[in-house]
């Protein structure tokens, strides 16, 4: 029951116009007493709030409420583990079958036996989507008390049923998973032993109803791994589980070359983002500029990609290889003109170079690349790719910057550390261009932004009245129908923001999405990200004040930082975040982050190089451990309609992310005319 119940609060958000009437839809008729009986807990729940407005007593209510919930899920607890026990049952006979088939090999009895493993784990899959239901009905039961009681009764109901026997529940599942996956790869295995190596097709390592069990128990479940982890850090939202028509549309749109070529592009922006950084104050200077015009330098880029992070991201409704190609030359010219600022001796020159650079910003259209085109069981493969990419350019960008270490000339063109970070960028923007145009493939666009056509639309509700008649009378009694108007009023304020799938279509309706803790979160992020960008650029200009280091150590301490990025997120997706609460990991991680600044400030004379790197690991850490938790709880709270469309959850983590740089590299230039 403990599993159960935490089943109850991280399964996802239900985007269902009256989730009555689907639970009635898609129940399976031979298990149709074991559902949740959410018509009754409905009434009741009514009749609480009718009772205590009576002058009952809120503690009277909340244990008959208890008790009427825990009578909910011991019985669907008990059936779940009645059909894992036969479940069981079928794995253990078909495995003494396994057992004589080793001794007297038959290939046709082994793809017999192979197919009855596979019916028995469909039937595990139809069981999980069964506790899938129930747990978003009983979901749902308790948000609509605690909103109407004011209170966190959730939270009490789950801590005290934690340590319920029936926890063992995923225990179990966990175990059948497991024979299941063993049986399938051992006959496979055995399979291709008795067949030529010319004849054996290739080897597939798991069968594909492994895949969708688990995940379903990941959706249940919210295990962390890593993967998922890192995945998450992307915040690409995933939605609910697609029908197969919805995923076979994605398998068409998918095309391997071209999320590799997305990949790149976000690679190589990262690149060009910090690559300037342990040079743009030399820059600057030889500029005729203050050192602390670095921050004006590299922020500039941030300015524009405020805007082109819209621009783009509505761009990509229509297509994906146009912004990209858009991008590439953006940033080409951009790198041409930042490096040839340095000859024309212009500041000016300088920044527009930097403005084009963040004006072909692609970062929205290979977020919503991800999202639409990648089908969903390999969408968390691409979001760690994508996440990834992102932190080996921000290691590679200082890192080469401190390999470009020369001074020479072409003609009246200046090739140095300043100069060539911009050369070295504009000729690789120019090869990707060259294998974009010939690699890309673009997919297939819907005809209306993330719109459900109006045919569908009809066909959808023909068959959601189709389906109600299956289950209901043809006709209702005056009674019955009394009571299902009395439901509907009732449920009416609950399920207003869940009567469409349309996505946000401005950034006002997007922000209307977003409850007081989705806030607080961007908010959070809002900060790290501040903190963030003044470490890193004002890296150069600190270290040449204090410690007089040259570009080559500036770019090796940057690239060390930023090498940081992905053991620092392996260990919390996979260790911290299983031992600890992700509050207390906000909590503790916002704690670091401040007694790093607060060791970074020159308090004595004497200001060492240890004190320096000691606070700059610390903030640097703990802002990204702070950062993979904060978008990891967005990815899971902020609202399905969010996860497509032009104003999407991305795009809005975005903005609050390049906003905070802006904001960090003007603070910057803006301390720098206070003198050192």
């Amino acid at each position: 029951m403990g599993l159960f119940v935490m089943f109850i609060i991280n399964i996802e958000n239900c985007t269902m116009v009256n989730f009555g009437k689907k639970l009635m839809a898609d129940q399976i008729q031979e298990w149709k007493r074991y559902y949740i009986n959410y018509k009754l807990m409905k009434k009741k729940l009514k009749q609480f709030v009718q009772q205590t407005q009576g002058g009952r007593e809120d503690r009277q209510v909340i244990k008959e409420f208890s008790k009427m919930l825990d009578d909910q899920i011991e019985k669907i607890v008990l059936f779940v583990l009645e059909q894992q026990g036969l479940l069981a049952s079928r794995i253990q006979e078909l495995g003494e079958q396994h057992k004589v088939l080793l001794e007297n090999p038959d290939i046709s009895l082994i793809c017999e036996l192979q197919e009855a493993y596979r019916t028995a784990g469909y039937d595990l899959l139809k069981l999980l989507r069964f506790v899938d239901m129930n747990a978003t009905g009983l979901r749902k039961i308790l948000k609509k008390f605690d909103k109407r009681y004011h209170s966190r009764f959730t939270d009490y109901y789950v801590s005290s049923r934690a340590s319920h026997p029936y926890s063992q529940l995923q225990q179990g599942i966990s175990a059948v998973v497991g024979a299941l996956s063993r049986h399938l790869v051992d006959l496979q295995d055995h399979q291709g032993s008795y067949f030529s190596i010319y004849d054996q097709p290739s080897r597939v390592l798991k069968d594909p109803v492994i895949d969708q069990i688990n995940a379903s128990v990941d959706k249940l479940t919210h295990s962390t791994n890593f993967l998922q982890f890192l995945g998450q850090h992307a915040l690409i939202l995933q939605e609910d589980m697609p029908t197969t028509a919805e995923d076979h549309a994605n398998d068409q749109k998918y095309h391997f070359i071209s999320l590799i070529l997305n990949l790149i592009n976000t690679f190589l922006y990262m690149v060009n983002t910090y690559i300037i950084v342990p040079t743009a104050d030399d820059y600057a200077l030889s500029l005729g500029a203050a050192a602390t015009v670095c921050g004006v330098i590299i922020g500039s880029m941030a300015v524009a990609q405020v805007f082109s992070s819209v621009y783009f991201s509505a761009w990509s409704n229509k297509s994906y290889f146009r912004p990209l190609v858009f991008s590439s030359i953006m940033l080409f010219l951009g790198n041409i003109l930042y490096a040839l600022a340095y000859d024309f001796k212009s500041i000016v020159i300088l920044l527009i170079g930097r403005l084009l650079c963040g004006l072909g910003s692609a970062r929205a259209v290979n977020r919503r690349y991800i999202s639409d085109c990648v089908p969903l069981k390999t969408r968390m493969q691409a979001s760690a790719g994508f996440v990834s990419a992102s932190a080996l350019g921000m290691a590679c960008g200082p890192a080469l910057a401190g390999l470009l270490q020369t001074n020479f000339k072409i003609y009246t063109l200046t090739f140095n550390q300043n100069t060539l970070p911009g050369w070295l960028m504009a000729l690789a923007w120019l090869i990707y261009l060259f294998f974009l145009s010939i690699s890309f493939r673009e997919p297939v666009h819907e005809a209306e932004e993330n719109h459900i056509p109006e045919s569908a639309r009809a066909e959808h509700v023909e068959t959601e009245n189709l389906e109600d008649g299956l289950v209901q009378p043809l006709l209702l009694s005056s009674k019955d129908k009394l009571d299902e108007d009395e439901d509907q009023d009732f449920e009416d304020s609950e399920e207003l923001s869940e009567d469409s799938h349309k996505p946000a279509t401005s950034i006002a309706s997007a922000y209307r999405l977003l409850t007081p803790s989705v806030k607080v979160q961007l908010l959070i992020y809002f900060m790290l990200k501040y903190a963030m960008e003044i470490l890193l650029s004002e890296s150069s200009v600190i270290t040449a004040i204090y410690f007089s280091w040259s570009t080559s150590k500036v770019a090796i301490f940057l690239a060390v930082l930023g090498l940081t990025v992905l053991p620092v997120n392996a260990v919390v997706g996979s260790y911290i975040s299983n031992m600890f609460e992700d509050r207390q990991i906000l909590l503790a991680s916002e704690l670091m982050v401040l007694v790093g600044i607060m060791l970074s400030f020159h308090f004595t004379n004497l200001y060492s190089v240890p004190q320096y790197v000691s606070s700059a690991l610390i903030i640097f850490v703990s802002a990204e451990v702070l950062e993979g938790v904060n978008l990891s709880l967005l990815s899971r709270v902020m609202s399905s309609r969010l996860a497509r469309g032009t104003y999407n959850g991305g795009l809005l983590s975005t903005e609050a992310g390049t906003l905070a740089r802006v904001f960090a590299d003007g603070t910057i230039t803006i301390a720098g005319y206070l003198g050192l």
